[in-house]
């Protein structure tokens, strides 16, 4: 996998043509090119050569698309880290991947110093948009990098990218990602969506993450254009489709629910929009329907993958009305629902969700405890649950984790989200469940109402009781403004679950 030579394809296909969009400012394919290869140059010549790991600390910024392509023309392995970490977070992400080289940007709660100090394996720090010395400066290193450059011989096997996980439920494992898996989002892409060199994305997914990366791969491999946001706000989000006639994006649910709640949304003119994509997470049918009403010509579309599949794995087909689903897996990927190791599930039946294909991770970084229990007999045990329909569709259920045992009955949170949510004065819940003496664990509901709303938890009660078997009716209900998530947009409901009940 040479991606030296996608850039020059690129190039060679629309030289002129933006490749990136970022707070205005156009970056075009040559342009991508030329800066991407004088950090190659750079890189280089700090001593970064084929297996050494680059690890990347940045909001979205243009920055961080360099430097995945720079990594990857040298064959090295890139270590994306979200923005958000912790000091102690990222120290301990660099010292497990053996980073040799950090690609950051000054931060007010993050020294430095420090981080380089208690990375043993760390030699240059590199900092971009200002000058911070003693560490190199990220503009230098592009005016004084040349473009020349010397393809390297890599492998298909060989690592392209160590990213490491939410950490929402438990801490952060290193996934692995060879050359020849970073090329399964631009295969998957044109077979679910038909993304080409005609459309223009809009990311705010972190690069950290591979829903963020998705976008860089569909810019390299197909051609098409990225509009940028380094940060998400729900209205800047809808201006920038209107301004640049955004053609598609992909979100996780809670990003929707926050684009719904805003009084404007309506007057926004989303007809340049061809496909939108959640993923991520269990989303509502209801809100994806209710932001569909304003982009009718819109396919939506509900998709699931992991990063440890790279990603997206499973959408639904475009104008299937079974938005509840996430649809089916391409067909080079195989997916099973398993009760347990031995025995697949009938049809129906819920299970854990297993895949099996080229695109699935080699394992974990010097972890083969979490390897051997996710890699099982050929199959990746996902730990999230789920069931086929009688057409062959895909249903998420929730995590394993996600399963609460009510006095020996089984809840599980995503479903009564689900219902939580179908209440029009709902704009957003999370369900976790909590000890209860009498029943060993109850289900208890976190909700933001929408503004304006006087619902009363008495009322929130009844209304389940409508649809919900009596023992999945939370036990205990909270009104909060805001539901904690990381960077991806999840829902942190480990951090839910740690506050007092």
């Amino acid at each position: 996998m040479n991606v030296a030579q996608f850039l020059e394809t690129r190039v060679k296909a629309n030289p002129q043509q933006p490749a990136i969009i970022f707070k205005g400012q156009n970056i075009t394919f040559e342009q991508l090119r030329e800066l991407s290869l004088r950090l190659v140059d750079s890189l280089s010549k700090l001593g970064v050569s084929k297996g050494d790991k680059v690890a990347v600390y940045l909001p979205g910024c243009p920055e961080y698309i360099y430097s995945y392509l720079a990594i990857w023309c040298l064959g090295a392995i890139a270590v994306p880290l979200d923005f958000m970490l912790t000091e102690e977070e990222l120290v301990s992400c660099i010292s497990h991947a053996e980073a040799k080289i950090l690609i950051t940007k000054l931060k007010s709660n993050l020294s430095l110093e420090a981080v380089k100090e208690k990375c043993p394996f760390l030699g240059n720090l590199i900092i971009c948009g200002e000058n911070a010395p003693p560490f190199l400066s990220f503009d230098a290193l592009l005016d004084n990098g040349r473009i020349d450059f010397k393809p390297q011989d890599i492998s298909d096997s060989d690592y392209a990218i160590i990213f490491y996980t939410s950490g929402t439920t438990g801490k952060p494992k290193g996934v692995l990602v060879n050359y020849r898996q970073i090329e399964a989002p631009a295969k998957s892409m044109p077979y679910f969506a038909g993304l080409s060199d005609k459309d223009i994305a809009l990311c705010v997914l972190p690069f950290s993450h591979v829903g963020g990366l998705v976008f860089i791969q569909g810019l390299l491999f197909l051609g098409s254009t990225v509009v940028l946001m380094d940060r998400f706000i729900p209205a800047v989000f809808l201006k920038c489709i209107e301004k640049y006639k955004v053609t598609c994006f992909w979100l996780v649910p809670s990003m929707y629910y926050a684009i719904l709640q805003l009084k404007e949304f309506e007057v926004f003119n989303l007809a340049s929009l061809r496909w939108v994509v959640s993923f991520g997470a269990p989303s509502s049918a209801e809100q994806l329907r209710r932001f569909h009403k304003y982009c009718p010509k819109a396919h939506l579309m509900n998709g699931w993958g992991m990063t440890e599949t790279q990603g997206p794995s499973v959408v639904l087909p475009m104008g299937s009305p079974k938005v509840e689903s996430v649809g089916k897996p391409a067909p080079w990927i195989e997916v099973k629902i398993f009760i347990d190791q031995d025995h697949e599930a009938q049809q129906g039946q819920i299970g854990e969700i297993a895949v099996r294909s080229w695109v699935v991770t080699d394992g974990y970084y010097k972890n083969p405890e979490a390897t051997a229990q996710a890699l099982r007999n050929g199959w990746f045990y996902t730990g999230d649950l789920g069931r086929f329909d009688e057409e062959g569709y895909l249903y998420i259920v929730g995590r394993k984790k996600e399963m609460i045992k009510v006095a020996g009955e089984i809840v599980f949170e995503p479903e009564v989200e689900t219902i939580l949510h179908k209440h029009q004065d709902v704009a957003e819940v999370a369900v976790v469940g909590v000890e209860d003496q009498l029943r060993g664990e109850v289900p208890k509901a976190y909700v933001v109402l929408k503004e304006g709303s006087n619902l009363s938890q008495e009322e929130l009660r009844y209304f389940c009781r409508q649809h919900l078997a009596h023992f999945k009716i939370p036990h205990h209900f909270e009104f909060v403004l805001a539901l904690p998530k990381n960077r991806a947009g999840k829902v942190d409901k480990v951090a839910l679950k740690a506050t007092k009940t």
